[in-house]
C-alpha cells in the first residue's frame, strides 16, 4: 500500500511541477520581450549631431584643398585659381549629398538649409574664381549664415555653437 501512495504522489507531482513550468514559460515570454526592448539604447541626439557636424567638416576638408591653397597664396597663379574654383564647385556637390539622420528630425529645417547656404557660398566662390577680380564677401555672408544655423540647431539641443570656420 505504502508503494502505491509513493508512486501516485510521485505522479501527481511530476503534473504538477509539468503544469507549472509551462505556465511559467508562457508568462516568462512577455517579459523578455520587454526586457529588449529596455536593452535597446536610447539615441543620443547630441552624439548624433556631432556625428552629423564632423560629417560636414570632414566632406568640406575632403575637397578644398586648392581653395585654401589659393586663398593662401600671396600671388596666386591662373591655374591655382582654375584649380580653386574647381575646388570650390566640387565642395558644394559634395555637400548636397549630405543627409540628415534621422534622429535629428527637429533641428532637421536648420540643418537643411545650414547645408544648402554653405553648398551655396561655395558655388559663390567657384563663380567668382572665374572672374578677373574674385570678391568672396557675398560667399561670406553665405557661410556665416550656414554657420549660424548650424550654431542655431546645436543651441536646440543644449550644446555649444561650433565654429565652423575654425574647423576648416
Amino acid at each position: 500500500m505504502k508503494k502505491i501512495w509513493i508512486l501516485l504522489s510521485a505522479i501527481l507531482l511530476t503534473i504538477s511541477l509539468t503544469a507549472c513550468s509551462s505556465d511559467s514559460k508562457q508568462e516568462s515570454a512577455p517579459e523578455k520581450t520587454e526586457t529588449e526592448e529596455a536593452a535597446k539604447p536610447a539615441v543620443n541626439p547630441k552624439s548624433v549631431m556631432y556625428k552629423f557636424y564632423m560629417n560636414i567638416v570632414n566632406t568640406i576638408n575632403a575637397s578644398d584643398a586648392e581653395l585654401n591653397a589659393y586663398e593662401g597664396a600671396e600671388e596666386p597663379t591662373a591655374e591655382e585659381k582654375a584649380a580653386a574654383s574647381t575646388s570650390a564647385a566640387k565642395v558644394a556637390e559634395e555637400l548636397k549629398k549630405l543627409e540628415v539622420p534621422e534622429e535629428l528630425k527637429d533641428q532637421k529645417a536648420d540643418l537643411e538649409a545650414a547645408v544648402q547656404d554653405l553648398a551655396d557660398s561655395y558655388n559663390v566662390k567657384a563663380e567668382e574664381l572665374k572672374k578677373d577680380a574674385p570678391s568672396f564677401e557675398a560667399a561670406d555672408e553665405k557661410f556665416a549664415q550656414g554657420e549660424e544655423k548650424i550654431g542655431t540647431a546645436f543651441e536646440s539641443i543644449e550644446m555649444k555653437r561650433p565654429s565652423l570656420a575654425k574647423e576648416l
